[in-house]
């Protein structure tokens, strides 16, 4: 990874007004990796520092992510998964390993939950153990998707299956 890779965003200074201008805040690669911990938030998986940025398994900083209005401008991810996804939004796969009959889109369900807060419905399992596999994985998969967005999930019964439900505090 070159030291001099840069990325240019816009935003306001503190006491700037929209009539002022934007100014161009710099951050390295660098910066936006370690914040995400070497991790692609797009297929999160591991990032290796050593390949070269042109590599399509190597660091590149996506500068338009999903949710425009993240308090995290810029997010890390493979070179391949950013040029994939190009102007399209972006699909987070559940893993195939998650026994889940109709799992929400994950994008969609963080972004609800990051404007109105509340509890939504993301999913239904067969078997307790099932579930409780999927929120844990949910869990773990959000602390990195949104990480400002604190939540918990919950397994309940409902009609001879199990429902997992997020929730979060109204922002």
């Amino acid at each position: 990874m070159a030291p001099g890779c840069f990325v240019r965003t816009r935003s306001l200074p503190p006491g700037a007004d929209e009539l002022s201008g934007y100014f161009v805040r710099m951050s390295t690669l660098q910066d936006v990796a370690e914040r995400d911990g070497w991790r692609c938030w797009v297929c999160d998986e591991p990032v290796d520092p050593a390949m070269p940025v042109n590599d399509p398994r190597g660091p590149s900083v996506d500068s338009r992510t999903a949710d425009r209005k993240s308090k995290l401008p810029e997010r890390l991810a493979h070179r391949a998964c950013n040029t994939r996804k190009g102007a399209v939004k972006v699909v987070i796969p559940w893993p195939d390993r998650l026994n889940v009959l109709e799992p929400a889109p994950l994008i969609t369900v963080a972004d609800r939950l990051d404007r109105k807060g509340g509890r939504e419905l993301v999913a239904r399992c067969p078997a307790r153990k099932d579930a409780q596999e999927a929120a844990d994985w949910l869990v773990d998969r959000f602390s990195r998707l949104t990480p400002n967005l604190p939540l918990t999930a919950t397994v309940d019964t409902g009609g001879g299956q199990y429902l997992v439900t997020l929730s979060t505090t109204r922002r």
